[in-house]
């Protein structure tokens, strides 16, 4: 049975969360909405536009609460998020990686006829110049570039200012392609956990990014937009006088990773966003003191980051641990859970989580208010 035969007749029925069948993905309405607010009202204050990836969440549920909030699109990964997120009405998509194999080259023309405001990466002239071989071959509508620059991880982006001109004029030259300026993402500094260190490095990076839109500059080049910045370094980010605009992500969820990293740089300040997603599990053995087997293991989470830690339902203190595909369990103190108790975890790293799951199990308190699918499961393509 998928979720909506064995949920739907659950949503508005009051605590129907503790119903729900285990693992499932919960998703705290009244948190999430919080969390959107608070940095759509920061982005405002700073003056920058925000862009928030929809590959943390893939929901178009999720992407119209952002835009109602003040964003003006949205970050994609790949193509096949952007297509599912414009199925749903969502405009304003930026792809962040390249788009190279010729297939999807093909669809990235298409879904550019399609979908207002598109705009994609690219950090290679021979890519530029089949992106626009693709959209002049179908129809009339030029299509929007941004240089992707490397922060200095050297997975995606050009290596150097004097790539970024010769990028520059290559697209200058095609009539199919708007440029509009550059990408600079620092994934790598976004969980540096103490804030000093992480500000330090993205001050270094900066200096590097201003060297290349200099070169820009000199040749007709300057951005009109500069997109980039993350959850990890959205307040360092907003300082540094050079984005125009934030790509950031796990905000909407703040789970466990950034959980451990400090946020604001302000000794004692809470954590500037709410854990609104977590795993629910059910207690399935305890016959062992202490060991309490739960019906989550690593198909339900992901297994990249640090294990998840407890959000409701055990002992203070009590340690997750997984025991295989199906299977995870909670050491705490003994006879303090028992069969069919439920143990809420927060997630791990969010974005492969959610990967993991068809819909989000929208709840209100204890109450399911409604599910949500989630619109760009596995289009990683």
């Amino acid at each position: 049975m998928n979720d909506l035969e064995l949920h739907a007749h659950l949503i508005g029925r009051q605590g129907s969360r503790r119903d729900l069948n285990t693992p499932v993905l919960v998703l705290d309405l009244d948190r999430l909405d919080s969390n959107i607010a608070r940095m759509a009202a920061f982005a405002a204050a700073h003056g920058l536009k925000l862009r928030p990836h929809a590959k943390t969440h893939k929901s178009v549920d999720i992407a119209k609460r952002q835009i109602a909030a003040g964003a003006i699109g949205l970050c994609c990964a790949k193509i096949g998020e952007a297509e599912a997120l414009a199925d749903g009405g969502i405009t304003g998509l930026h792809i962040t990686s390249p788009v190279v194999p010729a297939a999807a080259v093909e669809r990235l023309a298409q879904l550019n006829l399609r979908s207002a405001g598109l705009m994609t990466v690219v950090d290679n002239p021979d890519n530029a110049c089949a992106i626009a071989r693709a959209v002049e071959q179908a129809g009339d509508a030029p299509l929007s570039v941004i240089i992707d620059v490397d922060p200095g991880i050297h997975r995606t982006g050009v290596a150097s200012p004097e790539a970024a001109v010769e990028l520059f004029e290559t697209i200058r030259s095609l009539p199919a392609l708007v440029y509009r300026g550059v990408q600079f993402y620092c994934g790598s500094h976004q969980h540096i956990h103490a804030f000093v260190e992480r500000e330090t490095a993205m001050r270094e990076r900066a200096d590097y990014l201003r060297t290349v839109i200099a070169a820009l500059a000199e040749v007709g080049g300057a951005p009109e937009i500069v997109t980039g910045g993350g959850t990890g370094t959205h307040r360092i980010d907003a300082e540094l006088d050079l984005f125009t605009e934030l790509q950031v992500g796990s905000y909407v969820f703040m789970d466990d990773e950034y959980r451990a990293c400090d946020l604001t740089g302000e000794e004692g300040a809470p954590i500037p966003f709410e854990t609104s997603l977590m795993i629910d599990t059910s207690v399935i053995s305890a016959n062992t003191p202490g060991l309490f087997t739960l019906d989550a293991g690593i198909k339900s989470m992901a297994t990249d980051a640090p294990l998840p830690s407890v959000e409701t339902g055990a002992a203070e203190g009590a340690r997750f641990f997984l025991m295989g595909d199906e299977h995870g369990a909670l050491l705490t103190l003994p006879d303090t859970l028992a069969l069919g108790d439920r143990v809420s975890l927060r997630t791990p790293h969010c974005d492969p989580t959610v990967n993991l799951y068809d819909n989000y199990h929208v709840v209100r308190g204890q109450t399911l208010d409604a599910i949500w699918p989630v619109s760009g499961r596995g289009r990683s393509r």
